[in-house]
């Protein structure tokens, strides 16, 4: 057997033990890096630990440090009753509106992840108060994310666009920006009438019964002032505090330091947590042990082992196997199924800038169109961020809130899955075969 089917199955295995026996699968999966790492591609400690997400790890930590800090002053509270306020009290709105807040961050430029890790804690707030499934708001938030994430300067417009005008290849970029833009407000759509979303209409923030209405399977959603009137909540929730109005501004410099400075979110968001735990000492004990550590553990070992399988050559190996197959539909479909199986535990700007070249050769043949096949690769690799191992979903299942958060687990997992499984098939039937 050779190394790269091996790692390939053991990464099946990880999924039967963790799901099976409830062990943390990035344990797991830090254990298999060393295995597979160390037995069949030959790295040392050094090439293992090369491939743990550090930049992800303080992403996790400082975005989730710095709304447990949010949330032990009040400041989560205070945005949760000015949001209801802005949608005029209507809880069915809030999904969209948390879609399309993170639709235009990526839009203008922000990275996938960045505008995630700005919007998922409060949206993700929203949810747990107003019962709102988590599957539902995690998702519309993702999905919203990569609505905008094709746009002509966004970052993953401007990479795909870019390796096709180095390769020669003839692109669309408005064609590319609309097939992820459609897709997602599509899949978007079903997801708020599947989960729940119009049995939201009608209530508002007169409705004594509307943090429980829409809880369903997803969680209770409950919290300390679920038999609170939400027409006349507590004035101090209504109150600005000294240390809310810092939290507040804090919150504004996090998103013009990743949108316009282009700083990173993780460090940044650590380092305002900081500032707000040495000025406000008292409101910031308890905020280390919010901190979403499972979540950081699950995450970093799958995307280290990830990373052991692309030093060891499986991803471009799974490639090459599939450029060889002769019916060019038929590899165009696989092509699709790796962007999005392999995305789903990794960045799928680097799945992206990986698999276009990969797929040049077979793209230079002519038998496929390039202008279908690139979008229904790009959005592919995508959509199934919603995984809970992509940094994204990761993101979601870190800032839920008074939910069983390994529950919400598994639905991200099964979603994802689903995804992972339905969506190249669909977007290969409208994109590739009809020769765009």
């Amino acid at each position: 057997m050779s190394a790269e089917l091996l790692s390939i199955l053991v990464l099946a295995v990880l999924f039967v033990v963790g799901t099976t026996r409830s062990v943390n699968m990035g344990a797991l999966a830090f254990a298999a890096a060393f295995g597979v790492g160390t037995l069949a591609a030959g790295l040392d400690a050094d090439g293992i630990f090369a491939g743990f997400p550090g930049d992800l790890f303080v992403v996790l930590v400082g975005v989730t440090y710095f709304f447990a800090i949010a949330r032990a002053n009040g400041t989560t509270d205070w945005l949760v009753h000015a949001g209801i306020r802005l949608v005029r009290g209507r809880i069915a709105l809030i999904p969209w509106v948390m879609f399309t807040v993170t639709g235009v961050l990526t839009a203008i430029g922000a990275v996938s992840p960045a505008a995630v890790a700005i919007v998922a804690p409060l949206a993700m707030g929203f949810a747990a108060r107003y019962g709102i499934k988590p599957l539902l708001m995690g998702a519309l938030v993702v999905h919203g994310a990569q609505a905008g994430g094709f746009s002509p300067i966004s970052i993953y417009g401007s990479t795909v666009n870019g390796i096709l005008e180095r390769e020669g290849l003839p692109g669309s970029p408005i064609a590319l920006f609309l097939a992820s833009l459609f897709a997602n407000l599509a899949i978007a759509a079903l997801l708020f009438v599947a989960l729940g979303g119009l049995r939201l209409r009608g209530r508002d923030l007169g409705d004594e019964g509307a943090k429980e209405g829409g809880g369903g399977s997803g969680g209770t959603g409950g919290t300390a002032t679920g038999t609170r009137t939400h027409t006349t909540p507590d004035a101090d929730l209504l109150r600005l505090t000294p240390a809310r109005i810092a939290t507040l501004v804090g919150l504004v410099a996090l998103v013009v330091a990743v949108l316009i400075f282009d700083l990173d979110a993780g460090l940044t968001a650590i380092t305002l947590a900081v500032l707000l735990a040495v000025i406000w000492p008292e409101d910031s004990k308890a905020a280390v042990a919010h901190i979403t550590w499972p979540t950081v553990l699950l995450i970093c070992g799958m995307l280290t082992y990830v990373a052991v399988l692309q030093e060891m050559g499986t991803i471009d190996w799974a490639g090459e196997h599939v450029g060889s197959i002769g019916i060019p539909l038929l590899a165009a479909l696989l092509f699709c199924y790796i962007g999005a199986v392999v995305s789903a535990f990794a960045s799928s700007v680097g799945i992206i800038g990986a698999l276009i070249p990969l797929a040049v050769p077979f793209l230079e043949q002519g038998e496929i169109g390039v202008v279908g096949m690139v979008a229904a690769l790009s959005v592919s690799a995508t959509v199934v961020d919603v995984s809970p191992f992509s940094t994204n979903g990761a993101l979601v299942l870190a800032a839920a809130e008074d939910t069983d958060r390994e529950r919400f687990f598994r639905q991200l997992m099964l979603y994802g899955g689903a995804v992972t499984a339905l969506a190249p098939l669909v977007f290969w039937l409208a994109l590739v075969v009809p020769g765009l």
